[in-house]
């Protein structure tokens, strides 16, 4: 029923769920739901219902059912130029990466400020919730702060991207993407883990979705 349902949709609450104006125009106007169509409605934290969308609002028509929490799946970007961010949020988003984030490294060449940082990731966490009902996400990604190298490196299961790195090891649970200029070698240094993506050198937003195909499905196969 779920990946089957007319359309997916989150709200604050199971117990009481109400939609945002977004997303009831959406529904309305866009998707063009009717009253006999299914929907799956999930809070964002592994929760979901099936309901009908009527003239005064959502009708709950299943009890609550529940979904795991799903393995921890990091991915940690540079900053990408244009509107590709976006594209890295949306397809990791997708893949059913867990978390989401930038960092900046000495390479990059976008860095965001610390007034532009709210918007940006007020854009991206939509993004992020637009994608997770497209692809019938019950747990939504937490799009995370921008970090400095210095400090995503230090996650636990940390790895850092390198086309002369090893395999990815079950022990690894977050990568690190460079920019288009590639990491230092202060910063490659500073990682217990290098693995290698693929043999050729990939750009930014292809090396992040490689990287969260290659830990999904990882833990898909376990």
């Amino acid at each position: 029923m779920l990946r089957g349902s007319a359309a997916h949709v989150f709200v604050e609450s199971l117990d009481a769920p109400v939609l945002r104006d977004d997303d009831e125009h959406h529904l309305r106007r866009v998707l063009r739901i009717r009253q006999t169509d299914s929907i799956s409605v999930s809070d964002g934290a592994g929760g979901w219902i099936v309901a009908n969308l009527l003239a005064e609002g959502l009708s709950v028509a299943s009890a609550a059912m529940f979904e795991p929490r799903p393995p921890t799946t990091t991915v940690l970007s540079a900053i990408p130029k244009g509107d590709r961010p976006e594209w890295i949020v949306q397809k990791l988003t997708e893949v059913g990466v867990t978390s989401i984030g930038f960092i900046h490294c000495a390479r990059s060449v976008v860095q965001w400020d610390e007034s532009r940082r709210p918007r940006q990731l007020e854009r991206l966490r939509r993004v992020a919730r637009e994608a997770a009902m497209q692809s019938r996400r019950l747990w939504l990604p937490q799009v995370r702060d921008v970090l400095p190298f210095d400090e995503a490196i230090k996650s636990i299961g940390c790895a850092i991207a390198d086309p002369d790195g090893e395999a990815m090891t079950a022990d690894i649970d977050s990568v690190l993407i460079g920019p288009e200029g590639g990491f230092t070698e202060g910063e490659l240094g500073a990682g217990p883990h290098r693995v290698a993506l693929s043999r050729n050198v990939l750009r930014v937003e292809t090396a992040a979705l490689t990287a969260a195909i290659l830990l999904t499905q990882r833990h898909e196969r376990t």
